[in-house]
């Protein structure tokens, strides 16, 4: 039976690497107020849009999708779900609200996963929603040639609600004891949660909203404004990857957590600068809107498509986006690329 002991963490987290990543995002959690002290209808736009990405990214992660638009109506209540991948969305979108609106009052105990996981399947016809895995699973990969192979075997059904109880009753022991950084043991939470693999279907899901719910609780609220999902999404290779090398291992007690927990810090870290950066852009009163769209180009050399822009920005209109896109692209500052859908801008380093 593995055993979960936060107690006492292991020599290879007390790294300097790690140290700076934690340090890094305390500095950043330092300011926090500052940046919600913001503009707050600014903020409120951007915790709806981050709704939405994180919404689209956690599913698309496990193959769900839905298109743009639909997807946008979806989180915002406004139309029904009509096929299978929207009726998970939906359930996502359910769980996140309630994860926004009352995360002082969850404490992630058994129970609560369990309606978590009810709450995300609320929309789905299956019997899996709230339930615990009724047989044995494995984490398999596919390769290039279509063979299958085992990645990962999870613990055994039998095992799953007494090891989910002891997970759990050593995680909040250990957040209470206030021995080790709580961004440490949320990180080896998380692993520990997906190597158990506790649910027929839902597990990564799960594990990005109990993410957001810990580090709410524990203080950590940039993922309300900027999407930690799309943030993994986007580094979905590597995620896989960290997530193999930790799992080595794991059911003798022997892996190490090293790989995963960095990875999830720079996670966390990145999620930190870019609500960062966007505040202080929208707080620099100097620059008008033309001149804040511009500074987006100026600070980064990636393609910008309108969507992108109005997500950067939500108090700026989409036809000052327009009007000022026009303008640099007559002045020769920013190049055209794509059409229809697939539009975008990108800075003309030659200029």
């Amino acid at each position: 039976m593995r055993k979960f002991d936060y107690t006492t963490i292991p020599d290879e987290l007390m790294n300097h690497e790690l140290m700076n990543l934690v340090s890094a995002i305390h500095e950043y959690k330092g300011k926090q107020e500052l940046f919600i002290e913001a503009k707050t209808d600014v903020l409120e736009a951007m915790l709806e849009i981050a709704k939405i990405q994180s919404t689209g990214a956690s599913n698309r992660i496990e193959g769900i999708y839905t298109s743009d638009e639909r997807l946008d109506a979806l989180v915002k209540s406004k139309v029904e779900p009509r096929n299978r991948s929207e009726r998970e969305i939906a359930g996502y979108r359910e769980a996140l609200s309630l994860i926004h609106e009352s995360y002082d009052y969850m404490a992630p105990r058994t129970n609560l996963i369990l309606q978590l996981h009810r709450d995300l399947y609320q929309f789905s016809p299956s019997l899996v929603g709230g339930k615990f895995k009724n047989s044995d699973n494995v984490i398999a990969e596919t390769d290039a040639f279509g063979q299958s192979k085992v990645r990962f075997t999870p613990l055994p059904a039998f095992e799953t609600p007494e090891a989910v109880d002891r997970l759990t009753n050593t995680f909040a022991e250990a957040i209470n004891a206030q021995k080790y950084d709580p961004l440490l043991l949320i990180s080896m939470f998380i692993l520990d949660f997906l190597c158990i693999h506790p649910f027929n279907d839902g597990n990564g899901r799960m594990s990005r909203l109990l993410t957001l719910l810990l580090l709410y609780r524990s203080g950590y609220i940039a993922g309300k404004y900027i999407s930690i999902e799309m943030i993994i999404e986007k580094t979905k290779e590597t995620y896989y990857e960290v997530l193999q090398d930790s799992s080595t291992g794991w059911y003798e007690g022997k892996n190490f957590y090293f790989p995963f927990v960095k990875y999830y810090l720079e996670v966390i870290l990145s999620a930190y600068k870019e609500f960062s950066a966007r505040v202080e852009l929208m707080q620099n009163r100097s620059l008008s809107k033309p001149e804040r769209i511009r500074r987006l180009f100026d600070g980064t050399l990636q393609k910008l498509s309108k969507r992108m822009i109005l997500e950067k920005c939500p108090d700026i209109s989409e036809s000052t986006i327009e009007m000022t896109l026009a303008s640099l692209l007559k002045e020769g500052y920013i190049i055209k690329t794509g059409a229809g859908k697939n539009t975008a801008y990108i800075r003309n380093t030659n200029h």
